[in-house]
């Protein structure tokens, strides 16, 4: 195989890991690259809700017992479920 070959192939060059090293830390196309540190990357961008009304109807819907997800329909259209659900 010629040594461009080599190169190019990515299963060759995870057998080389030296190899691969040595060529990051010469590249000037590497060296070139600016980087810059982007924070912050982990906070969520969901807003917060301070409505006390938003807040009550949330209370109310998390507070309810029954939710209906119309499995019985369900099992009565497929018998052979009803035993798993």
């Amino acid at each position: 195989m010629s040594t461009t070959a080599t190169r190019l192939n990515p299963f060759v060059l995870m057998l080389d890991p030296e190899a691969v090293i040595s060529a990051m830390e010469t590249s000037a196309n590497l060296r070139g690259i600016r980087g810059r540190i982007c924070r912050p990357l982990d906070k969520p961008l969901i807003p917060k809700i301070f409505d006390a009304a938003a807040r009550a109807y949330d209370a109310v819907i998390e507070a309810e017992d029954f939710i209906d997800t119309g499995s019985e329909l369900y099992c009565e259209a497929q018998p052979a479920l009803a035993s798993v659900h």
